[in-house]
Formats: structure tokens, sequence, C-alpha cells
């Protein structure tokens, strides 16, 4: 989102930025300075909020003294992703308002739900996909749609019967491929270790791909929890970064000979596998983690573990060469282009 409001600054737009804070966390100087005015709010954490008829992250979103700050001029609107979109009705329909869709969200909790081993969050999480399904079939039609991957505008378009669709690709913050050549001497898992999805995922190439390796693995990410450290135990191939900062991650993808990237879920796209090709070497993905994204033939693809064990032995000694940075550049650059892609959503604003 940070890269987004950034292209519509330098591309001459003002920005009112209004926002939902988490932990007291408050604007740096540089967001300060690229926003005409800057507005915080506070998210609903009562329990109408969770047991009402709404999604909880719509419903804990929907904020009168945001409609009425809105309500105080007729500026076009730009919604970030579903959370946000409880407030649609109560502006007016002659407005211009695009709503960012960062995924399927109602597909996106199910999977969530199937992931996690708690069984008070799968609870959560699987009520909150009936929900959203509910919800974002009854999304406003007047609204434009802006769907991170192909595959998720297909389901918007076709699924639930949306009739302004775009896609719109991510907005990064790799402008260029930065790639190393030559060899690295180890395989990296990258991700926020506390979510479920993710923790299964790593928790899969532990027991599923590296058992069976030499190999070494790092595993980085935030908030790793008991689980995935009790099954590294005595793992001599596989190390565990907690909570590196972004230095020391951006050194780890750059340094590792392969990024290693499976995933449970299919919605979206992952913002670690563009920093994987941007800034990493050789990069293995299953079907899940590419599916609508476009960028397929940048990526060595397993569909199953012995696929992937398979490209590791593959790849493991072969270096990586300059001829694969232009294929990405071919493949990437244009697709995720910051200025581009704000320019294709300016007419919709």
């Amino acid at each position: 989102m940070y890269y987004r409001i950034k292209a519509f600054f330098e591309l001459g737009y003002g920005i009112h930025l209004h926002y939902f804070s988490y932990n007291n966390r408050k604007p740096n100087d540089e967001l300060k300075s690229i926003c005409q005015s800057i507005r915080e709010y506070k998210r609903k954490k009562n329990r109408r909020s969770i047991a009402g008829k709404l999604p909880y992250i719509v419903a804990s979103r929907i904020d009168e003294t945001l409609i009425e700050n809105l309500k105080n001029d007729n500026h076009p609107v730009l919604i970030e992703g579903v959370h946000c979109s409880g407030i649609i009705n109560q502006l007016s329909h002659k407005r211009k308002i695009v709503v960012r869709l960062h995924n399927d969200e109602a597909a996106y909790y199910k999977q969530l739900s199937a992931a996690t081993g708690n069984l008070l969050k799968k609870i959560y999480f699987k009520k909150e996909s009936v929900l959203l399904k509910k919800y974002q079939q009854k999304l406003p039609q007047h609204c434009m749609y802006a769907c991170i991957t192909e595959n998720d505008k297909l389901v918007f378009q076709n699924q639930l019967g949306l009739k302004q669709v775009i896609h719109l690709p991510a907005f990064i913050p790799f402008q260029k491929i930065s790639c190393n050549e030559g060899m690295g001497n180890y395989a990296l898992y990258h991700g926020n270790l506390s979510v479920a999805e993710n923790e299964k995922a790593v928790l899969w190439l532990v027991k599923e791909v590296f058992q069976k390796m030499n190999c070494k693995l790092i595993i980085a990410g935030k908030k790793p929890g008991a689980k995935l450290k009790r099954a590294i135990v005595n793992k001599k191939n596989i190390v565990l970064f907690e909570n590196p900062d972004e230095i020391m991650m951006n050194k780890l993808v750059a340094d590792a000979h392969i990024n290693i990237l499976p995933s449970i879920s299919t919605s979206g796209i992952k913002l670690k596998l563009l920093h994987a090709l941007y800034c990493g070497r050789h990069c293995i993905v299953n079907e899940n983690m590419i599916a609508g994204t476009g960028v397929d033939a940048a990526c060595h693809i397993g569909k199953s573990a012995n696929a992937m064990a398979s490209i590791i032995v593959q790849l493991q000694h072969l270096p990586f060469h300059e001829e694969e940075i232009k294929l990405r550049e071919k493949i990437l650059l244009a697709k995720f282009n910051n200025l581009q892609n704000c320019r294709m959503l300016i007419p919709y604003l």
C-alpha cells in the first residue's frame, strides 16, 4: 500500500490517508511527507463485531467518524481490501470508488482454518470464511474492483458476478532485478512463521523434503512457534533465524543459492515470492504459490515433495547465470512497474 501511495505522489496526485492503527504504530516521516493529510482510526474489538452477521474483518472497520470525514468532500476513494469495504453503501453511489482486492478472502480463511491446529482459531477462521463468502456475493456493483491476480479476477467476475473487475498487479519495493550471479551454499524458506499456513508449509518442507537431504536449509521469519522448533531439533542441516530485521532478511534472500517457497493457499500473490525473484538466485515453488501470477517461467515448479527434492539436487551445484536474470527482467519489470500500474488505476478514480 505504501508503494501505491508513493506512486500516486510521484505522478502528482494528492493523498488523504485514512488508516486503522495496530499496536499504536504511527506513520513515519516519509509517509507524512507524501500525504496531504493522515487520519487514524481504531478497530472495534467488542463482542458485537465478532458475533455479528458481518465478517469480523469488515465489521471491526466500519467507523462512523471515518464515514463522516469522507462525506466532507467528493474525492474518489481507494479502499484497501474487502476489510474496509463495509462503508461503501453509506457513501454516494455517484462517487468514484475502487476496491483493491488482496485475494479471495473467503477461500483464504477456509485455507487458514484447514492449516491451523488451534481449535479456537479453526472455529473462528471457518466462521469468518462462511460470512466472507456471503458478504463477497453481495459486494456493490457500482464500484470498480482491482484484483491482484488473474485467478482472483476470474473468481470475482465469474463466481461472484461482479461486473467491473480489472487485474492490477502488486505494488512492490523492488523496481529492478538485483540478483547475485554464481553460487550460494544454502536453501532458504522465509515468511511470517506465526501465520498458520506458513508454519504448515515449512513443517512440510522439514518433514517431507529436507529430512531426506544433506542440503542446508535456513528458515527465517517472525515469531516461530514451539511446534516448528521441536520439528528441527537435532536436524544438523536446518537452521532457524528468529525475527530477522529487514537488513538481515534481505541478505539471507540474496545470499541463498535456492529460495524455496511452497504455499498452502492459492489466493492472492505472495510478496515473499516477488522478493525472491527480484533479489535471489534459483527459486523453487509449488503450483499453489504461482497460481494466476504469470511468473511461472521464472520459477522451478515442484508438484510434490519428491519433485522438489529432485529439483534441489539438480540446482545444488548449478551457478545462477546472467541469462536467468535477463529472463526475470523480461517477465517481471513490465508487469510490476509501480508507476505504470498506477497510471492504469487512475482512470477509474
